[in-house]
C-alpha cells in the first residue's frame, strides 16, 4: 500500500463506464470487483499507465534493463526484484493460504504466489490490480479483491496461514474510522489468521536513523515529520518498536518477534533479528534517497557503529518486520541478488535442534549450479590448506532441501580486528595480523585451486583459530597469494574512508608488488565485478542515475556565510593617519531587499575621510542618496572617490574583490555643516556581478571614454 510516493488527488470515472470495461480475469489471475466503488480513490497518475504498459509487453527478465533505461523511482520501486526480499525468506509453503492487504502493483504478490498454495489480495485501486494481474498472469493461485478493505473484509475467510501487510499497516486510520484505528485494524486482521498462522507487518520506524540523518519522511515527503509526531497530519502513521508492541499487547497478543530489514524494508539487503544483531562496521549502505533529495546531516555508518556498540539498534533501525505468531528459526538473512541470475542467492543463519547453521539458498534454477559447486570447493581448499593452520568451514550440499549448509562459526572477522588496530593506531599489531594472514593464504600456493575472495571479512579469528567462512568464488587455477592479498587490501580500503590512513606503499613492498602489477590487478578486479553483476547496475548506481541529490548542510552553511560576507558593508575611519583595519567595523542588517541598502552612519569631528566598502566581491553600485547631516554630498571627485569605473554619475562598476567608496569629510567641512557629532545617510543598490563580466564592462567604459 505504501509505495513511497505522495498521493495525488483521486481520479473520478463514471461507475458504469468503469464496471463495463473491467476484466474479470487476466491470464490465470482472477479479479473480483464485488465491492469496487467504481472509481480509483487514489492514483499516482500517468506513471501507472506507463507501468501497466511495461508489464503487458515485457517479461520479468526484462525488468532490470527497463529499470536502468527509465531511471525512474516509481519504476524501480514497483518492478525491482529486490522488493520481494522482505518475504522471500519466510517459511511459506505450497499448502499455505496467504492474504495480502495492500497488494498494489504486485511486487510482493509475485513472490507470495511463487511460494504459497493460494494468495488472496486486497487493493483499493483497479489499475494497480490490473498491473498486478498482468505481471503475474502465469500464476493460477491468485485472486485480487478490488475495493476498500473495510467493505471486503467481512467476506474473507478466517483460516489464512499468513496475513501480509507490507507497507500497509501505516494506513490503518484510512481503513478504520474509530478512536483507536490501528488497534481496531489489528483486531480485525487477527480474526482472519488461523491459530497456528502468522501476521507479517513491514513498516518504517518513525525514529529510524535515516530520518535523523536527513531523509524525508516516506509518506509526506517532508523532513522530520515522523520524528515530530506528524504535526501536519496526513493519512499514514509509522511507529517505534515500543509503539507497535503497545498495539500488539492492547490487542491481547504476546507472541511476536521483531526483525530489522536493512537498509529498509523496501529493498532489504540484510534482515537482522534480536538473536543476530548487526556487528560493528556491518551497516554501510545508507544513501537511501531514490525517491527524493535528502540532507546528509552526519555519517550514518559511524553513528550506526555507536548505536550497535551501545545495544540500541532496535530503537533506530530504519524499518521493522514484525512477525506475530509462532517464532521463526531464522535469525539472519543476507541477500546477494543484486547480481547476475546465475549467482543470485540468500544466506541464512538458522537455529536448528542440532545447533545454529548457515545455509546458502539459490534464488533460481541457474544459481543452483553455483551452490552445488561449493561442496567441491570445500574439499579442494581443505586439501590445499591441510596442515597450514587455516581452517575451511565445512560445506554439505543438501540437494533434496535445495541448499548448502555450513556450521555456524563463532569469532570476530579479521576485518574488524584490523579496524580496531587502525582505531587505536596500533600499526605493529595491524602488520602482525596482516603478515599472519599472508603467511596462511600463501600455503599450498603451487596448487591449482584458489579462493579469489579471501578478503578479511571472510575470515573469522577465534584465538589461534583462523577459519574461512565464505569461499563462494573459488577457482580451479593457480593465482599468486600476493595478488589475493593485494585484492583483500584493495577491497578493504575502498569500503571505508577511515582506512585511507593505511600506508599502501608499505604493504605493496611487503607483497613485492609493483605499481604496474597493482594496476593490472585493479583492472582484473573490475572485470570480476562485471562478471558477478552480469553487467547490471548496482542499487547505488541506480540511485545516482535517478538523480536525487544528497545535500550537505555544512556546505550550504558555508555558502550562506559567504553570501553574508559578500553583502556586508564595512566602514573605515581615517582620523589623520589613513585607513586602518583596527579602526573599522561591519554594519549588519542594512538590506531593505535583495539589493537595496539604507544606513544612518554616525561619526565624530575627528574623522577626515570615511570609506564605505559595499561588498567583498565584484559588483555594480548605484548611489541613490548620500547626505551628511541632511545635506546632499556632491558626487564629484573633489568630495568622493572610488576604485571603480563610473558608468554614469552615481553608478559604478567594480572588478575587484575589495570595492570601496571614500567620502572626503575634510574637503566637505567648508561646504557642509560638519561638527562634533555627524550622521552620514546612505542609500544605494548593490548588484553582484561575475568578475569577468565586471572586467569586460570596465574595459568597455575605458575604451568608450
Amino acid at each position: 500500500m505504501n509505495e513511497g510516493i505522495e498521493r495525488p488527488k483521486p481520479i473520478h470515472l463514471r461507475q458504469d463506464e468503469v464496471l463495463n470495461r473491467l476484466p474479470e480475469k487476466i491470464g490465470n489471475v482472477i479479479l473480483n470487483y464485488k465491492y469496487y466503488p467504481g472509481e480509483d480513490l487514489y492514483s499516482d497518475g500517468s506513471i501507472e499507465d506507463e507501468i501497466l504498459g511495461i508489464v503487458k509487453d515485457a517479461s520479468r527478465v526484462e525488468y532490470p534493463l527497463i529499470i536502468e533505461k527509465k531511471k525512474s523511482w516509481p519504476i524501480l520501486y514497483h518492478l525491482s526484484p529486490l522488493r520481494s526480499n522482505i518475504v522471500d525468506w519466510l517459511p511459506i509453503g505450497p499448502a499455505d493460504k496467504v492474504l495480502e492487504i495492500g497488494s498494489g502493483c504486485g511486487a510482493i504478490t509475485e513472490k507470495l504466489a511463487e511460494k504459497a498454495g493460494a494468495v488472496t489480495c486486497v487493493d483499493l485501486s483497479a489499475k494497480r490490480s490490473h498491473i498486478n494481474a498482468y505481471r503475474n498472469h502465469d500464476k493460477d493461485n491468485i485472486e485480487i479483491h478490488v475495493g476498500n478493505f473495510s467493505d471486503i473484509e467481512p467476506s474473507l475467510p478466517e483460516d489464512f496461514d499468513y496475513v501480509c501487510m507490507i507497507g500497509a499497516f501505516e494506513y490503518g486510520q484510512s481503513y478504520i474510522h474509530t478512536d483507536n484505528p490501528y488497534e481496531d485494524f489489528f483486531k480485525i486482521i487477527k480474526k482472519h489468521v488461523k491459530k497456528s498462522g502468522r501476521i507479517i507487518i513491514a513498516i518504517e520506524n518513525k525514529f529510524g536513523l535515516k530520518y535523523w540523518a536527513g531523509c524525508k519522511e516516506d509518506h509526506l515527503g517532508t523532513w522530520f515529520a515522523g520524528l515530530e509526531g506528524y504535526p501536519e497530519g496526513g493519512s499514514a502513521r509509522t511507529f517505534t518498536r515500543q509503539g507497535l508492541e503497545k498495539i500488539f499487547k492492547n490487542c491481547g497478543v504476546s507472541d511476536y518477534s521483531f526483525y530489522y530489514p536493512y537498509p529498509d524494508y523496501k529493498f532489504p539487503g540484510m534482515i537482522f533479528s534480536d538473536k543476530r544483531l548487526p556487528n560493528l562496521g556491518e551497516l554501510t549502505d545508507n544513501m537511501r534517497n531514490f525517491d527524493r533529495d535528502r540532507l546528509v546531516l552526519f555519517h550514518e555508518k559511524y553513528v550506526f557503529d555507536g548505536i550497535v556498540e551501545d545495544g540500541l539498534f532496535d530503537i533506530f533501525s530504519n524499518s521493522y518486520l514484525a512477525v506475530i505468531g509462532e517464532k521463526l528459526d531464522t535469525c539472519y538473512v543476507k541477500y546477494s541478488n543484486d547480481r547476475a541470475m546465475e549467482y543470485a542467492l540468500r544466506t541464512e543463519v538458522v537455529d536448528t535442534p542440532k545447533g545454529r547453521v548457515v545455509r546458502k539458498v539459490p534464488l533460481n534454477e541457474k544459481a543452483w549450479e553455483h551452490i552445488k559447486r561449493m561442496e567441491e570447493f570445500y574439499r579442494l581448499l581443505k586439501e590445499r590448506y591441510k596442515g597450514s593452520g587455516l581452517s575451511i568451514n565445512p560445506c554439505k550440499v543438501l540437494e533434496k532441501k535445495g541448499y548448502a549448509e555450513f556450521p555456524y562459526e563463532e569469532g570476530i572477522t579479521l576485518e574488524e580486528l584490523l579496524d580496531q588496530c587502525l582505531e587505536r593506531n596500533d600499526m605493529d599489531e595491524f602488520h602482525r595480523l596482516f603478515d599472519r594472514y599472508y603467511e596462511l593464504i600463501s600455503y599450498g600456493e603451487d596448487k591449482q585451486v584458489t579462493d579469489y575472495d579471501l578478503i578479511f571479512a571472510n575470515i573469522l579469528v577465534d584465538g589461534d583459530k583462523w577459519t574461512v567462512i565464505d569461499y563462494e568464488w573459488t577457482l580451479e587455477e593457480r593465482i599468486p597469494a600476493a595478488e589475493i592479498a593485494f585484492r583483500a587490501v584493495y577491497c578493504y580500503v575502498l569500503a571505508e574512508e577511515k582506512r585511507n590512513k593505511l600506508n599502501l606503499e608499505l604493504i605493496m613492498n611487503r607483497l613485492g608488488i609493483t605499481e604496474q602489477a597493482a594496476e593490472e590487478y585493479r583492472v582484473k578486479e573490475k572485470k570480476f565485478q562485471k562478471q558477478v553483476t552480469g553487467k547490471r547496475k548496482s542499487m547505488g548506481e541506480l540511485r545516482v542515475d535517478i538523480g536525487n541529490s544528497c545535500v550537505d548542510p555544512m556546505m550550504l552553511m558555508e555558502l550562506h556565510e559567504k553570501e553574508i560576507l559578500n553583502q556586508r558593508i564595512q566602514l573605515y575611519y581615517d582620523r589623520g593617519e589613513g585607513f586602518k583595519e583596527e579602526d573599522s567595523h561591519y554594519i549588519p542588517d542594512l538590506f531593505e531587499n535583495e539589493y537595496t541598502v539604507t544606513a544612518e552612519i554616525p561619526f565624530d569631528g575627528n574623522v577626515r575621510n570615511l570609506r564605505i566598502d559595499p561588498a567583498d566581491r565584484s559588483c555594480m553600485v548605484k548611489i541613490m542618496q548620500l547626505c551628511i547631516n541632511g545635506v546632499t554630498v556632491p558626487l564629484q571627485k573633489k568630495y568622493m572617490e572610488t576604485n571603480g569605473k563610473a558608468v554614469k554619475t552615481g553608478c559604478y562598476v567594480f572588478d575587484t574583490q575589495d570595492p570601496n567608496i571614500t567620502v572626503k569629510v575634510s574637503a566637505l567641512s567648508g561646504a557642509l555643516p560638519v561638527a562634533g557629532e555627524n550622521v552620514l545617510s546612505l542609500k544605494m543598490e548593490i548588484t553582484p556581478v561575475p568578475a569577468d563580466m565586471a572586467l569586460d564592462v570596465m574595459g568597455a567604459i575605458k575604451k568608450f571614454f
